[in-house]
């Protein structure tokens, strides 16, 4: 796979070969917790109320190295004895700009997976033609005695969506999570690899530079050094 990437036009198809991911899901569902544990292998607990930070590391995926770029997002949430949602301004940009998105839901919190099918329908609002590359995430897997969703409704709606649906758990289960990641990123890789030389969509979109990893490395500290602290479980 790594000669596809070679064979398209590189100037109008895969500039910088970057692979841009957007997460979206609830409140308190685990979106941060999962984008930390995919790029550092670590878990955290406890985090501050997220704002939407953009994290970028250089990944090697079928021999070719790429920049990806991961967006975190603050919540969505359904409006009152609704299924429409509730979102940000920059949640709307943040999903025209991103290639490849990763939906959460946790399993011990049905409301949460009720977001999943209008936030779907939302996207579509803003790419309605568009080849979606999708992960959805059953977050919490370690909390089964407190399970609201089954591992059936989540298959189910993966199907429904037309994605990948992964059972995961970002406190107990690194190499889930990883592997979740990397095979959306090989699918977005592909989507990239046969734009036969369209521009990519969101291409021109202004993004701010991430203080990603120095964010990253400051919570890590923070939390290695607070060993007394309670966390949160996310």
């Amino acid at each position: 796979m790594a000669g596809e990437w070679r064979k398209y036009p590189v100037l109008d198809c895969v500039p910088n070969k970057i692979i841009k991911l957007v997460v979206l899901g609830g409140s308190s569902v685990g979106k941060t917790a999962l984008v930390v544990r995919f790029l550092t292998k670590r878990f955290i607990g406890d985090y501050e109320a997220n704002t939407g930070a953009l994290y970028s590391r250089k990944f090697t995926i079928d021999g070719e190295q790429i920049s990806l770029q991961v967006q975190d997002t603050p919540f969505v949430s359904l409006e009152d004895d609704t299924d429409s949602i509730c979102c940000q301004e920059q949640i709307n940009r943040s999903i025209y700009w991103a290639d490849g998105f990763v939906f959460v839901y946790s399993i011990t919190e049905y409301e949460s997976y009720r977001v999943i099918r209008p936030l779907y329908q939302h996207i579509r609002k803003i790419h309605p033609n568009a080849n979606i590359p999708l992960l959805l995430m059953a977050n919490k897997g370690d909390l089964l005695r407190a399970r609201q969703v089954s591992s059936k409704e989540g298959l189910q709606l993966a199907s429904e969506l037309g994605g990948t649906y992964y059972e995961v758990s970002a406190r107990e289960n690194c190499e889930g999570v990883h592997e979740a990641f990397q095979q959306l990123c090989q699918e977005v890789s592909r989507m990239i690899g046969s734009c036969n030389g369209e521009k990519r969509r969101g291409l021109h979109l202004v993004r701010p530079k991430s203080p990603n990893m120095q964010d990253l490395k400051r919570r890590l500290k923070q939390a290695l050094t607070s060993k007394g602290k309670s966390a949160t479980t996310l």
